[in-house]
């Protein structure tokens, strides 16, 4: 006969280790800092020991490196795909859309980048990632932009990230939720650059 009995399931599995590991060194790297934070930092508060840690990284940089380059990967991706066509307003308003949920989505990482970027010159992941935001400025402000284009680019979206960055260096907390916190930067990054011209050129690939 069977029991009537609800069958126990069983706990739920904990996430993988070095998913959970990649996700305190990256909350550590930005609110303590890379220099400041030890691999047995990571371990402690992540719960694991420190040969856990060195069995899924061989170092605090190879570390970094995993935690930053998926955000790495992704911006590449969005420069990649604005530079396959031709620059339009339709183009520009895409870009736009999918910077700021880039920067909604990686806000730890820009964080981590933007605050120690300096001191962490050197770390290939660090180097790669000032490679890619000099050739997104390149992109966007071409040898004919204005110094007037090249600052609204600058505002516009540097702005846009050191926002958000700047909410949880100082504050110590998001400064809006994020339901409010994306139309109001679509709002205000479209309105700085609506007055730059758009250039009707070829794909620029």
């Amino acid at each position: 006969m069977t029991s009537d009995a609800s069958v126990p399931t069983p706990a739920t599995a904990r996430p993988s280790a070095s998913g959970e590991l990649r996700a305190t060194a990256l909350d550590q790297f930005a609110s303590v800092g890379f220099a400041g934070t030890s691999l047995q930092q990571i371990a402690d508060a992540a719960g694991y020991s420190k040969s856990s840690v060195l069995y899924h990284f061989a170092s605090k940089e190879a570390l970094l490196e995993e935690v930053l380059t998926p955000a790495i990967d992704r911006l590449e991706a969005i420069l990649e795909r604005f530079l396959a066509t031709a620059e339009t307003v339709e183009s520009r308003r895409r870009f736009v859309n999918d910077f700021i949920d880039f920067i909604l989505e990686f806000r730890l990482e820009l964080h981590t980048f933007i605050n120690q970027s300096q001191s962490l010159r050197g770390i290939p992941v660090i180097d790669r990632a000032g490679v890619l935001i000099v050739r997104l400025s390149d992109t966007l402000c071409h040898g004919e932009a204005s110094t007037e284009d090249r600052i609204r680019f600058g505002i516009a979206l540097g702005g846009a990230a050191y926002t958000l960055v700047a909410g949880m260096t100082f504050l110590g907390e998001e400064i809006a939720p994020v339901d409010e916190i994306r139309p109001a930067l679509l709002a205000v990054v479209t309105e700085l650059l609506a007055p730059v011209t758009v250039r009707t050129t070829p794909s620029r690939k």
